[in-house]
């Protein structure tokens, strides 16, 4: 396990605090878009050295880069200028959409580090795929049926040397700890079942030349490691398949993501190196150089960088427990607040001034709180009977490791307003002299109305 400090995180506070990032809505606050009580704080430096220690993990020590395409998942954090930080680190990106696809496109990633999955693909989404030759995963053959149609129709994108198109296949070896994140299951919604089509999947790249790769995918958060491997090795067991038929096919095999994040500290377990290592040791294939590999790697990369503080705004005392109200819940949380026992987040507790607030040796008021977020509705619980610091109107909540898939799927429940998104770079101010850096301003009122106008 790798363990990175968390005084950035302090550090970052204080700076939210001290450059104005943050506000206590009152001395100086006089209408809303001066009231500052919520903002996302990534820490770049962070973010890029997990990038890196991702290249160097599957590399090996003096071994070339060009066998491995790396890619972020662009649903953990789609935000423009996340892909442009991940562009700067050398990852591709992935995209689940023909949203993501635009945003991949237009941050001037070659085409060749693009990779365009989704099981409901339209026939003009993958028109367009095909004409900008980026890489394509097939989720089923009536895709397969369709893309062929395509290609018939335009030769002139059959004949593409861009054309990079693969079979997503589901290997069907079980469910992880997280059910509704597993995707090699028997009835999953994804790819094509290798168990009731074994021979179709062979007759489908006989009769397809232009097929050239093959991807599988188990899951991501829950999946054990030797589950990952298991999937892996089945999916590589098609590419021996095909390539004894049809030798040099398989030019690319997509392994997905599956990297599990641990959220209960701030250590990075597993880590990149031991991942690779296992891998390495149960799917050695894939460092063969026989293909090259293509990672989606995302929440891995994302999660634990990032971080959310908000100001507490009220305090209760509700039957001996205490109720501290946050500004972000239901909204920004989703996940954790609709499944709070698979997605639980850490909360640390700040003073007004950003100094971290430590148990006390007697007991002074309630000795369990709730997080309560904003929304309207009894079960926007962020944090259900935690053990924490006395907590006061104008404190400071921090909910760690939220970098990934929180704000991609910010809810507008109750016409919330996405919250404003600062990159910190520890040691490292920018021209105008601060160490926060704007990397999406958060919604105003108006344009959080204009959603439902």
């Amino acid at each position: 396990a790798i363990i990175m400090s968390s005084s950035w995180k302090a550090s970052a506070l204080r700076c939210a605090l001290h450059e104005g990032v943050l506000n206590d809505g009152h001395e100086g606050v006089s209408s809303i878009s001066d009231d500052r009580p919520l903002a996302m704080i990534y820490n770049l430096g962070y973010f890029h050295r997990l990038i890196k220690d991702a290249r160097e993990a599957f590399r090996g020590a003096g071994e070339e880069d060009d066998r491995f395409l790396h890619t972020m998942a662009a649903k953990s954090n789609p935000v423009a200028s996340f892909l442009h930080e991940a562009k700067i680190g050398g990852l591709g990106i992935e995209c689940a959409s023909i949203g993501e696809l635009s945003l991949a496109l237009s941050s001037g990633l070659p085409s060749s580090m693009i990779v365009f999955d989704s099981p409901a693909k339209t026939r003009a989404e993958l028109i367009l795929a095909l004409e900008k030759g980026v890489y394509i995963n097939l989720d089923n053959l009536e895709e397969l049926k369709r893309v062929e149609e395509i290609l018939k129709a335009r030769p002139e994108i059959a004949s593409s040397s861009s054309l990079r198109v693969g079979l997503r296949l589901n290997p069907q070896i079980g469910a992880g700890r997280l059910e509704e994140l597993s995707t090699a299951t028997l009835t999953s919604k994804f790819g094509i079942p290798t168990l009731q089509y074994h021979d179709a999947i062979l007759h489908a790249y006989r009769d397809h030349p232009w097929l050239s790769g093959v991807h599988v995918h188990v899951g991501s958060q829950g999946c054990p490691l030797d589950l990952i491997a298991q999937g892996i090795n089945k999916g590589l067991h098609y590419v021996e398949l095909i390539n004894q038929a049809h030798p040099g096919r398989i030019q690319y095999f997509d392994m997905g993501g599956g990297l599990p994040v641990n959220f209960g500290d701030d250590s990075d377990t597993p880590s990149f190196k031991e991942y690779a290592d296992f891998l390495r040791k149960h799917c050695p294939t894939l460092f063969t150089g026989k293909f090259k590999v293509i990672t989606e790697f995302g929440r891995a990369y994302n999660a634990k960088p990032g971080i959310v503080v908000s100001r507490v705004e009220y305090t209760k005392d509700a039957g001996g427990r205490g109720i501290a109200v946050i500004h972000a819940g239901a909204d920004l949380f989703v996940r954790t607040i609709y499944l709070p026992e698979k997605w639980p987040l850490r909360i640390s507790v700040y003073d007004r001034d950003g100094k971290e607030k430590e148990m006390p040796s007697t007991a002074a008021g309630p000795e369990e709180w709730d997080i309560a977020g904003p929304c309207c509705f009894s079960g926007d619980i962020v944090a259900h009977k935690r053990k924490l610091p006395p907590i006061c109107s104008g404190d400071y909540v921090m909910v760690h490791d939220t970098g990934a898939y929180y704000f991609s799927s910010f809810s507008h429940y109750n016409v919330r307003l996405t919250p404003p998104i600062y990159g910190y770079r520890e040691n490292d101010r920018s021209q105008d002299g601060k160490t926060l850096i704007v990397m999406k301003k958060g919604e105003s009122v108006d344009e959080a109305a204009a959603f439902f106008s």
